[in-house]
């Protein structure tokens, strides 16, 4: 997949699979071409070149409507300039599968209700969504993305805003708790390495390196894409890879290296 905009490639031939029930996780710095790549995915932006298919079916040939019933999203920002409810904001979730006069049933606040649950916030199903904190408006879009039953869940940054509990939580029920499929873009490499089945590298457009996290996270690739010094070991409880970053190199940095390399 290709998607280009006035004379510049931010996605250039990037060919990624995810199968079903798998959590594949999109990694890489800022720039990379992640949130794109998503956008791509979720219907956003059209690609430029290639296309994106679920089970077959290109999703840029879909209705929206359509679309929506398969494919549920959580954006970066988390931004609704809406005055409604969170319980409201939630239900949103059932219009993909609704007549457009259609009010909601039972069962549709059911759903709602318990997915409200699910991520922590049905204590506050009643306020304003406008007024919920940053952390607060990202669990509730986890919620009202959960009530659409989507086949596939794509999520830009799900754990922006959220306190270390609340990112456990909910990259918990994304990734091992939910039927859907997931398709994610995170920053932090541990949490990727935890929760993502694979991963795909990403630096200025491109894949660079892609599969199991076990495999992918080096010392060698995170030096080439990020720019850090890093060990990486298995964490002794989930066998899952741990990426520690060296701050200053470690102890046999470069003197004359760039003092202004990214550190995650």
């Amino acid at each position: 997949m290709t998607y280009e905009t006035d004379g510049r490639r931010l996605i250039d031939g990037i060919d990624l699979t995810v199968a079903p029930g798998e959590t594949v996780g999109l990694v890489g710095p800022n720039g990379s071409g992640k949130t794109t790549l998503l956008r791509c995915v979720y219907g956003t932006l059209r690609p430029t070149g290639g296309r994106a298919l679920l089970d077959g079916d290109d999703l840029a040939a879909l209705t929206p409507k359509a679309r929506a019933r398969r494919v549920a999203t959580v954006p970066q920002d988390g931004h609704l300039d809406v005055e409604l409810t969170v319980r409201e904001v939630v239900a949103m979730g059932r219009s993909p599968h609704k007549r457009f006069w259609e009010g909601d049933t039972a069962a549709d606040a059911a759903l709602a209700d318990e997915a409200l649950a699910r991520v922590g916030v049905g204590d506050l199903a009643r306020r304003a969504f406008p007024s919920l904190s940053g952390g607060e408006r990202q669990r509730a879009l986890v919620a009202r993305a959960l009530v659409q039953q989507p086949s596939l869940l794509v999520l830009d940054e799900p754990t922006n805003h959220l306190d270390i509990r609340h990112q456990l939580a909910v990259l918990g029920l994304v990734a091992r708790e939910s039927a859907a499929t997931c398709l994610l873009a995170l920053h932090d490499l541990n949490l990727a390495a935890y929760y993502c089945d694979r991963v795909y590298v990403l630096r200025a457009g491109r894949v660079v390196a892609a599969g199991p996290p076990a495999e992918v996270f080096t010392p060698a690739l995170l030096a080439e894409v990020y720019g850090v010094a890093a060990t990486v070991t298995r964490h002794p409880v989930t066998g899952a890879p741990v990426v520690v970053y060296l701050p200053d190199g470690g102890p046999d940095a470069d003197p004359e290296a760039d003092p202004d390399a990214t550190v995650l």
